[in-house]
């Protein structure tokens, strides 16, 4: 009986086993489904919109526009985001081992969670022993794709679970190659760079495929916070946390010990750090007129969805014809000229005078001071604080009580920009001081702008001196009035003129007589290839009667000039104001045999894939005659052989053809030079903002002086570099057969020996 008791008792116990058993498996086969549902209803967007394949394939991050050089250099970005895609391959072999050893060493192996991280941060939950982590790249992809926004807790719990959903789409459908590549075009590194490619550039100023151990490294470190780990703001930090990614990479058998050892003891590394932006970079003043074109060209090309274009979320690229080498020699060649002489000569010339740097030469002292006044008050309102204050409803008297307050500012200065107090009026009077720049550079055969320099320092300055600006051209217009008489056929280099005052009659009766800035060779016989030489007023008079003023416009017109020109008698002076785009343009006819070809900024613009959009072809127009080219070039030789350009061959050493023309204008407030050789046209112009600003003696305010010296300079680095494969040789003549002598000295002693019967027209 006892025993029965006993079995009865044993019976209760086990079924109450079996039963918690059986509630045990219920529980975990719930909590298999109730997982199998959840992440189907997230597939299935049951608690919000996933990601299409569409969508993974062509996420909508915010892409910077890229301006390409020819040579294959990034200039610049236009962008919202600086955030310019690539490949894996564009990748340097260290930046992988980099990230992994430090973000998810178990990469290549899940499938886009890792199990193991993940039950490490659930245990370190529990044991409140927290051991990093659990999220892999693929997820950190997942996220930095679909940003999280304001979420309540809720949603940011089914965020998380849509993202390991996104995850595990992104391994389906993509390599680990892919994957990685993805995940670095959408980390930010802080400084205004989103993805790898804006990083190296910013940091280390190279593409992500030159990227060495230590800089990879330092990348890696960064980007789980990449303020805190900051090289810039907290280098202590970011050095830190580099050499715990290298430990990380040896740990892992990516380096061996010595490397990781030696590679500790380098520094950071970010000497040529320099954060991209919109004024920063090489060709700046080129990249903002690119700008309003490229603005206006997106209004009319439109993506496969029907929108235009938008510059700066689309990734465009833009292939410009700009030379990366020859525009830094470019702005190399301004800033030496400028801040080594010209700047200290005009400081130096101007020291001690109660009114500097304006010259007012027929006003007295009182009205000098009131005519400095208006100047400043003018510049006043056209100021970006000035437009500000008004806006906001502020009165004149107090706007102009602000301008005469000290605050703190920062002032450009050729030796480095200068922190300082002193007051915005007090800014703007020393900002009159500086003398401005600009030069363009053009490939004579394809009319491709190699080089394009707006200004001194575009931070500061930001008036465009090759397109905006337009200045009267003084001499440099000389060569249109002299182009038309070679194309008339009348005359030649040698042809020779009395050299005397001439007078043209005007519409009113009145006769305009022009004086000459020396007395040379007065009186006497002159040929045209000395008065081009020597800017001649009085030689320039002559043809200028022989043709009439609206010829010599239309031949301009041909030429590519578009701004207005007056048909008077002067402009054989150089009065008219042109822009130093419409006269390099021009120019280089000459060298182009006569066709002028509109100078040309870009060559394609592609799409962030690759797709070309459009590519663009110079406009051509025939305005000369290959033979009256060819003439004016060997005219314009005389002004480097012997005459205003001469310093080019005693003081800077070109013995090479080349042809070039100075420019004076009155009371020397412009100086210019326009040089020619075979493979570039370059011209340069130099003066101040304000035209009462200059200098006030034609020795040190003329074009050989002022402008001359930045294409000598410029000239120079572009020869001494053989890459750039820029020919020293002598024009190409024209293919007809010439009987013309263009050594005038030769053609003289020809008559005097009298060589056969010689028609001077053909000289």
């Amino acid at each position: 009986m006892a025993e029965l008791k006993d079995s009865e008792k044993k019976k209760p116990v086990k079924k109450k086993f079996f039963n918690y058993l059986f509630k045990l498996w219920i529980l975990f086969f719930a909590g298999l489904a109730f997982i199998f549902l959840l992440f189907y209803g997230v597939a299935n967007e049951w608690f919000g919109e996933m990601p299409s394949f569409e969508e993974l394939e062509n996420p909508q991050s915010n892409l910077a526009s890229e301006v390409i050089s020819s040579d294959g250099e990034l200039m610049g970005t236009y962008f919202i985001e600086n955030r310019s895609n690539i490949t894996y391959d564009e990748l340097s072999d260290y930046l992988p081992n980099a990230f992994m050893a430090i973000e998810d060493i178990r990469f290549q192996e899940h499938s886009g969670i890792d199990e193991v991280a993940l039950a490490r941060v659930i245990y370190g939950i529990l044991t409140g022993n927290s051991a990093g982590g659990g999220s892999t790249l693929t997820q950190q992809l997942a996220k930095n794709l679909f940003p999280r926004g304001r979420l309540n807790k809720f949603q940011l719990v089914m965020r998380k679970f849509q993202e390991w959903v996104t995850a595990t789409k992104l391994e389906r459908y993509y390599s680990k190659q892919e994957i990685f590549a993805m995940y670095l075009n959408t980390v930010s590194f802080g400084h205004n760079a989103f993805g790898i490619k804006s990083a190296t550039s910013t940091f280390f100023n190279k593409p992500p495929d030159s990227l060495n151990l230590q800089e990879s490294a330092l990348l890696a470190a960064m980007v789980n916070a990449p303020t805190r780990y900051s090289p810039i703001l907290h280098p202590e930090n970011a050095l830190t946390r580099r050499n715990i990614v290298l430990d990380q990479m040896y740990r892992y058998e990516f380096i061996d010990i010595e490397t990781r050892d030696s590679v500790k003891q380098l520094p950071l590394g970010v000497s040529r750090y320099k954060m991209l932006g919109h004024t920063r970079g090489i060709a700046t003043y080129f990249r903002e007129h690119l700008r309003g074109e490229l603005k206006e060209w997106c209004k009319t090309h439109f993506k496969p969805d029907g929108t235009p274009y938008n510059l700066y979320k689309d990734g465009l690229k833009i292939y410009t014809t700009i030379n990366a080498k020859l525009q830094r020699y470019a702005e190399q060649a301004v800033r030496e000229h400028l801040a080594s002489d010209l700047q200290p000569s005009f400081y130096t010339h101007w020291k001690g005078y109660t009114y500097a740097p304006f010259v007012f030469e027929d006003l007295k002292p009182e009205e000098v001071e009131a005519e400095v006044d208006k100047i400043l008050t003018q510049t006043v309102k056209r100021s970006e604080r000035y437009r500000k204050l008004r806006n906001a409803g502020v009165g004149m008297d107090s706007i102009m009580d602000s301008f005469n307050t000290p605050v703190e500012m920062e002032i450009f200065s050729w030796k480095g920009t200068i922190d300082t107090i002193m007051t915005p009026m007090d800014s703007i009077r020393y900002y009159k001081y500086f003398l401005q720049a600009g030069l363009m550079s053009v490939e004579s055969g394809t009319g491709f702008v190699r080089a394009y320099v707006g200004g001194i320092d575009y931070s500061f300055f930001q008036y465009d001196h090759v397109i905006q600006g337009r200045r009267q051209v003084g001499s440099t217009f000389k060569p249109f009035l002299y182009s038309l008489a070679m194309s008339e056929g009348e005359y030649s280099p040698c042809y020779k003129v009395p050299n005397i005052q001439y007078s043209v009659e005007l519409y009113d009766g009145t006769f305009w007589s022009p004086k000459n800035s020396s007395d040379k060779r007065i009186g006497e016989e002159v040929t045209l290839k000395w008065a081009l030489a020597n800017s001649n007023n009085w030689i320039s008079a002559y043809l200028m009667k022989r043709f009439s003023p609206q010829a010599v416009i239309q031949l301009c017109r041909k030429m590519g000039i578009e701004s207005p020109i007056p048909a008077v008698p002067a402009i054989a002076l150089g009065t008219p104001d042109l822009s130093l785009y419409e006269m390099v343009g021009a120019v280089n006819t000459f060298a182009n045999k006569g066709v002028f070809v509109k100078p040309t900024f870009i060559t394609k613009i592609e799409d962030k894939n690759g797709n070309v959009l459009e590519k663009f072809v110079p406009e051509r127009t025939e305005a000369l005659d290959e033979v009256s080219a060819y003439k004016m070039l060997e005219l314009m030789k005389g002004v480097v052989e012997s005459g205003t350009g001469i310093r080019l061959r005693y003081k800077y050493g070109f013995n090479n053809p080349v042809a070039g023309k100075t420019g004076t204008t009155q009371n020397q407030s412009d100086g210019w030079f326009m040089g020619i050789t075979p493979d570039l046209v370059t011209g340069i112009w130099v003066g101040a903002d304000d035209r009462s600003v200059h200098f006030r003696s034609i020795t040190l305010g003329q074009g050989a002086n002022m402008a001359l010296p930045i294409w000598a300079l410029y000239m120079q680095k572009v020869y001494a570099d053989p890459s750039l494969g820029v020919s020293q040789g002598d024009f190409e003549k024209p293919l007809r057969d010439l009987s013309i002598e263009f050594d005038c000295e030769k053609f003289d002693r020809q008559k005097n020996n009298g060589l056969g019967e010689i028609d001077e027209d053909e000289f």
